[in-house]
């Protein structure tokens, strides 16, 4: 199963991408999970200790494995490159492993301009497609708010897009964007679920705010999630309402594949 977690940010979806993978794993299924977040914080939802995090290089600050894999010379513009680099081997030796997540952190490309191309950019999209296309894994891809940075075919090879939203416009906003990408691409299976409800009538502004987009459930607002945060730990260990919450969104996700497929 590939699962992207998306969402505008500050609304949960690394809370959720975190605890879905621990979840899998838990459960003895092998989890590659992934941070394709430009402001990384996966590592910690997941609950990975301080002295790991410290060691973990986002594989865009990589130069040299970079310059090596797509034949490029650092610094130089305009050059000839690899679009297509062998990135086969990198999951098993770059990624960190902890209580049974394996976790590989994508890192972000400044590019110049909406155009730009680059040897990172074509390093960490063959990457992605690599994952989508080969893995035999449970893979979870905490994504930024957007699908643009994956292709057509690796798009397609995503079991499910879940759009994390809160209860307000600008969520739903984001929402309604991921959906439009998604559809104009031909993937259809985006999914929402709630976070940081409150109560019965932010489930409904939600539900009615999502029209045709299925809702797989909901999670409530948390002090211990937020104490989570505060204390550097994962939600995982910290909040079985929200552990609880999420089976629950997992259980409803995965009766909705199988009736798709």
């Amino acid at each position: 199963m590939k699962i992207a977690v998306t969402g505008k940010g500050g609304v949960g979806k690394t809370t959720l991408a975190g605890i879905l993978a621990r979840i899998y794993a838990a459960g003895g299924y092998k989890v590659l999970a992934v941070d394709a977040d430009p402001d990384s914080n996966l590592a910690s939802a997941l609950g990975f200790p301080d002295k790991v995090v410290d060691r973990i290089v986002p594989l865009s600050e990589m130069k040299d494995l970079i310059a090596q894999r797509t034949e490029a010379i650092p610094g130089v513009i305009g050059q000839m490159f690899k679009l297509n680099p062998r990135v086969d081997d990198i999951p098993e030796k770059y990624c960190v492993t902890h209580n049974g997540v394996k976790l590989l952190v994508m890192g972000t490309v400044k590019e110049g301009g909406m155009g730009c191309i680059c040897p990172e950019h074509a390093f960490l999209k063959a990457l992605m497609s690599h994952l989508l296309l080969s893995t035999n894994e449970i893979l979870i891809l905490d994504m930024e708010a957007g699908i643009e940075h994956l292709g057509r075919a690796t798009a397609q090879t995503v079991d499910a897009f879940v759009v994390v939203v809160e209860p307000g416009k600008r969520s739903i906003q984001t929402l309604k964007a991921v959906k439009k990408l998604a559809s104009d691409i031909g993937v259809e299976t985006v999914f929402a679920v709630g976070n940081k409800i409150k109560n019965q009538e932010e489930k409904d502004f939600i539900i009615g705010s999502c029209g045709e987009i299925p809702v797989l459930g909901f999670m409530s607002y948390d002090e211990d999630v937020v104490c989570a945060d505060r204390l550097g730990v994962s939600p995982y260990e910290q909040s079985s309402k929200k552990v609880r919450e999420i089976k629950k969104i997992k259980e409803e996700l995965e009766s909705r594949l199988r009736t798709c497929g």
